[in-house]
């Protein structure tokens, strides 16, 4: 029962053309996202930031399967006393909430980093499923350099990542596993997909070794794209492709769906790279988005902490999710953005 549970979170997470939400920015993360529209963050201006969002009923209905949480959102009631989950659940959308403990530095290891949260995790995830969450997200983080990552970072990462998925599913909530191989540095297309092979091949092992059901689970990965530095950048066809070989060597059929973290790039490579992905089509898992900054810097520089600015936000956040629903659908085009 519980693995057809999973089975039925994770298939409505991956509805045709619908993505996820990323609004889990930890309290520090969406402090830096204010200054740059010169907005204190307070715990009222980050609630009516992401209330303004969560009210874009007909774009959430239409483009978005779920919202990933921060463990301050999940709490918060809207300014009219109703509780954020209930104003998104409302709009079709699944709650859902960042459970790890962020990156720290791996010991032993200059340079790279290990994702720390799994004590007491069991009972936080029980106290989630009482407020509302259906899915989790745990997110690892690998650099790239010549030598990194090292065999001790993917095996410490996929290892947490693993233990994590399996409680989840204790839990009934489904994991979203996310080992992100990360686009900063100098690094060529080729290198990425390396790694990343290396990295998902190592995940899906550990995984199978704590019996988790891929069936219910759901993949956020990295593209593979060239690093940030590199002066030679791949073009959007060829991200598509490599990506794609990428993942039909590595990721399993059994996996029902794979939502793609933007990592940086700006909204609308995020977008033609997802919709080149579609266009190539035949694949065994659906493709959509987990998208944080490509689907809110629009809105939030139209917003600016000003509450006469709300409908230019939302009506930004509402072209945003339809372009990414579009590229989920592969019937984006460029012409589209205006």
């Amino acid at each position: 029962m519980r693995k057809q549970v999973l089975e039925e979170i994770a298939q409505a997470m991956v509805a045709d053309g619908q993505g996820i939400l990323a609004a889990d920015e930890s309290t520090g993360t969406i402090k830096k996202r204010f200054d740059s529209i010169n907005v204190t963050s307070t715990e009222d201006s980050r609630r009516d930031y992401r209330e303004m969002l969560f009210r874009t009923t007909q774009a959430m209905q239409e483009n978005i399967s779920g919202v990933i949480l921060y463990d301050e959102t999940i709490r918060q009631k809207a300014a009219d006393g109703t509780p954020l989950t209930e104003i998104m659940t409302a709009a079709g959308a699944l709650p859902g909430i960042k459970v790890d403990a962020g990156a720290k530095d791996l010991a032993g290891h200059a340079g790279e980093m290990v994702t720390e949260g799994l004590d007491g995790l069991r009972e936080r995830l029980s106290e989630y499923h009482a407020l509302g969450a259906r899915f989790a997200k745990w997110r690892a983080v690998l650099n790239i350099t010549d030598t990194a990552p090292s065999a001790a970072c993917l095996s410490a990462n996929t290892h947490a990542l693993a233990r994590y998925a399996a409680l989840c599913q204790e839990a009934e909530i489904v994991p979203i596993v996310e080992p992100e191989v990360i686009m900063d540095g100098s690094h060529s297309v080729e290198r990425c997909y390396e790694v990343t092979s290396t990295a998902l091949t190592v995940l899906y092992e550990q995984l199978a070794i704590q019996n988790v059901h891929l069936e219910g689970t759901i993949l956020k990965p990295n593209m593979i794209v060239s690093g940030t530095q590199n002066p030679v950048q791949a073009n959007v066809q060829q991200v598509a492709e490599m990506t794609l070989d990428c993942f039909h060597k590595c990721v399993p059929q059994a996996v029902p769906g794979i939502v793609f973290l933007s990592g940086g790039q700006s909204d609308e490579l995020a977008t033609a790279h997802l919709d080149a992905m579609n266009k190539i089509g035949n694949l065994p898992w659906k493709l959509s988005f987990s998208y944080g900054r490509a689907l809110q810097a629009a809105p939030l520089k139209a917003w600016g902490g000003k509450a006469e600015n709300v409908p230019a936000a939302q009506a930004a956040f509402a072209h945003r999710a339809k372009m990414n629903r579009l590229a989920a659908l592969g019937q984006w085009d460029a012409s589209l953005e205006g």
